[in-house]
């Protein structure tokens, strides 16, 4: 088979079956041209055994960008190398690291990346580069994160030369302790900070935080290291890597890396004949059953494909599925798929990584854990089942494949999804459209003021720090709550003080729970306190590994939850109250009867029970469950319309609660368009008369104290998001109302009340007053 036509040939024979193009999956195909290579010479810098460790690896010549971001490394420049995958970034901060240890046997180095499948895989790289080199046999690189056994984290912090670590353990592991690592810390040449695209929103500004803490302390011990940054595609490379170290960034972003042709399918599931669950809407097909179909069409092909999926609990499902297809039609190849996701525990990703990278894998659902750089041979195809969030994620995900510049298939599944199903018919706004700028906001207060305490037991804080970080408020309110104590030489934390272990850096709230089989007390994974109350309540059904679980306790002041095997019929959802009270107006514009604001506001949570539905989504029964009240001070988008204004456009008041309801849920999924969210990270509030402004109002708010800039990002781009909104709910095929336009898997007061039609009325009249986007 010619490479060239691979993706769509194989896209054939798996819509081979579909006899009507009319009710196709397949709303949109394109094919990405080939691209070849440009090669440069080695710069003259490069020592002779960097060289020959290259050529031991087939690598004769670097590429041209490959280079560039080399040489500002050796000019002591920060660096942002920004190129698509596969494109050879880890050769670019390889080499003159290499070069430095080649020369100075004392230097050592510092790889960071955002999840511990990435950090083994460059870590195993570079082993293997420099295996069997005498020159580099001092060098011990080693892997030093919460996998690491402590008997190998305390040789690792005396003998090597190259830490790979994460956010997580250089915060609690390496900056609490600093020093331990002083001889280290005093001879740090170089940090990398792989996929640095990823470090966005609350977890992004977290990590900016510890890595300006890192720099100051290395600083402290006479060193000045080299920051090299390497991003699948963004907007704005330069800027976001500038944001996570506070110092100024070069780029290098012409990619001369080739790629072989792609086909891009985007796929839109059929609706079931049958309709369920709320308003007895039309349903279509989940995208993780569609996906696990593909996926088992794709192995019985023989193509090698991994199969992102949203939810650690759709990846269960959709490796479940496949290797039940694959038992039916071929049965030699279900126990070649599997699932792979956080929450596992070491040795079980780790076993499931060598099966993928050996080819003893065929098929691999998988969340975002595997969207990284993990170097993945062979793969054919991916599928990605639902819109990721970003468009530099799906392009991410999409470049797993064909990545030895062989031809490739990706297909975008829709989820039954606002956001989904408008991208799937309108291509452009994914395949056209500039990939995001990140979004950090290191100076959120509820983020910023921990940091600064753990900065201040580090070393304490000086005059110099504060401008350097923008504290000043935060130290005052430290130095209020008697946390800090202001001294002449500076301030130093108060007597007691231990603020490390307070800080989650991926923005859980209150630490991990431990999800326990109480039946053989085996541990089955972990799960966030701020998750958990929603996902392992009492009565919930919990996936892994393709085993069923019911959750029979949730123990949050001991962190524990007690599982028993069970297989049950059905699934749950939370039932939850909210309260939203607005405490400052920090930006808003009028439009006639239409205000919209960016505010602060504090949102009241209680979870107060769950639903049991059926498969087909039909509610069975209503659970009572009362679990105790969260309370977050973020920040929300908000707009109030005069009541005057709705019922002139037709809408009576009895229908304002249905109308503002359906059009806030719509909003909540459309947001990911304008900013780099989904609709997991954000909440909303509608209501006729909020006793704040006295009017009907809707709010859409950031899920994290403080706020993460999401709903910030509505607010700048208010009128392109509505615009969208309205679009993609009145193009919607269903006659009132489906979760392709106005329903939420997340709703807390299931689905009720929803208006369809009145909530067109409400986003036009919206997109009405506004000024019309560029």
């Amino acid at each position: 088979m010619e490479h060239s036509t691979y993706g769509s040939e194989l896209l054939s024979r798996t819509l081979a079956g579909e006899s009507d193009p009319e009710t196709s999956p397949l709303t949109h195909m394109a094919v990405i041209d080939r691209r070849t290579a440009e090669f440069a010479d080695w710069p003259d810098w490069v020592d002779d055994a960097v060289r020959a460790a290259f050529a031991e690896q087939g690598i004769a010549r670097p590429w041209r960008h490959q280079v560039e971001a080399a040489d500002h490394a050796v000019a002591e420049r920060h660096v942002s190398i920004c190129s698509g995958t596969a494109s050879g970034k880890s050769l670019a901060y390889q080499v003159p690291i290499l070069s430095r240890f080649a020369t100075d046997p004392t230097a050592t180095a510092m790889y960071l990346s955002p999840t511990k499948a990435l950090g083994t895989d460059q870590l195993r790289s570079v082993a293997g580069l420099i295996a069997g080199n005498p020159v580099f046999a001092h060098l011990q690189p080693a892997m030093y994160d919460g996998d690491t056994d402590h008997e190998l984290r305390q040789w690792a912090r005396l003998h090597s030369r190259w830490i790979f670590t994460n956010p997580d353990m250089l915060h609690i592991g390496i900056n609490s302790t600093h020093a331990k690592w002083r001889q280290f810390l005093a001879r740090l040449s170089y940090i990398v900070v792989d996929e640095c695209h990823h470090y966005r929103g609350v977890f992004g500004s977290h990590t900016a935080l510890v890595l300006q803490r890192l720099l100051r302390l290395a600083r402290s011990y006479g060193a000045d290291p080299v920051v090299i940054g390497a991003s699948a595609t963004v907007s704005n490379p330069a800027q976001a890597l500038s944001r996570l170290i506070g110092d100024e960034v070069v780029a290098v972003t012409e990619d001369t890396s080739p790629h072989g042709e792609r086909t891009v399918a985007l796929w839109e599931p059929a609706l079931l004949e049958e309709t369920g669950g709320e308003h007895d809407a039309p349903v279509r097909r989940a995208a993780a059953a569609e996906a696990a179909r593909l996926l088992a069409d794709f192995v019985i092909e023989g193509a090698r494909t991994l199969c992102f999926v949203r939810s650690r609990r759709g990846v269960e499902v959709t490796a479940l599925r496949a290797q039940q297809l694959l038992d039916e039609a071929a049965p030699a190849l279900s126990g070649r798929v599997a699932a792979y996701r956080a929450g596992y525990l070491a040795d079980d990703r780790r076993r499931l990584e060598r099966a993928l990278a050996d080819g003893e894998l065929l098929g691999v659902a998988t969340t975002n854990a595997l969207e990284l750089g993990v170097d993945i041979s062979g793969l054919d195809a991916v599928i990605v089942a639902g819109y990721p969030g970003t468009v530099a994620s799906f392009w991410q995900q999409a470049g797993r494949a064909g990545r030895r510049g062989e031809g490739s298939l990706v297909v975008l599944v829709a989820r039954d999804d606002p956001l989904d199903t408008y991208l799937v018919h309108h291509p452009e706004a994914l395949l056209e459209r500039p990939v995001e700028a990140t979004v950090t906001d290191p100076t959120n207060p509820y983020i910023l003021g921990p940091h600064m305490l753990c900065a201040a037991t580090e070393a304490p804080l000086t005059e110099a720090d504060l401008d350097a970080f923008g504290a000043h408020r935060v130290v005052d309110d430290l130095v209020a709550q008697g946390l800090l104590r202001a001294r002449k030489a500076g301030w130093y934390p108060a007597p007691g003080v231990d603020p490390h272990g307070d800080i989650d850096i991926r923005g859980g709230i209150g630490g991990q729970v431990l999800i326990v089989d109480s039946t053989t007390s085996r541990l089955l994974g972990t799960i966030d306190t701020g998750r958990a109350k929603r996902s392992v309540h009492p009565g919930a059904v919990y996936l892994h590994q393709g085993e069923s679980f019911v959750i029979d306790e949730l123990d949050l002041d001991e962190c524990l939850a007690l599982a028993h095997p069970e297989e049950p019929d059905w699934t749950t959802s939370v039932r939850e109250t909210s309260d939203v009270q607005v405490l400052d107006i920090l930006r808003s514009q009028s439009y006639g009867p239409l205000t919209v604001s960016f505010a602060e506001v504090e949102v009241t949570d209680q979870v107060i029970g769950y639903l049991r539905k059926a498969r087909s989504g039909e509610i069975l029964d209503s659970v009572s469950m009362v679990l105790p009240e969260e309370v977050l001070q973020t920040r929300a988008v908000m707009y109030t319309l005069e009541p005057d204004a709705l019922t002139a456009a037709g809408i009576s008041p009895e229908a304002f609660p249905g109308a503002l309801h359906a059009a806030e849920h719509a909003a909540i999924g459309m947001l990911g368009l304008v900013a780099t969210c989904d609709r997991w990270d954000i909440g909303g509030l509608s209501t006729n008369l909020h006793p704040g402004t006295g009017l009907p109002t809707v709010f859409v708010y950031d899920g994290y104290p403080g706020g993460a800039g999401f709903a910030e990002r509505g607010f700048e781009a208010f009128a392109t998001w509505i615009d969208a909104t309205a679009d993609a709910v009145s193009s919607c095929e269903c006659r009132s109302g489906c979760p392709s336009c106005v329903q939420s898997p997340k709703c807390g007061n299931g689905n009720e009340p929803l208006d369809k039609a009145a909530a067109i009325t409400v986003l036009r009249l919206i997109s009405a007053r506004l000024p019309q986007p560029d």
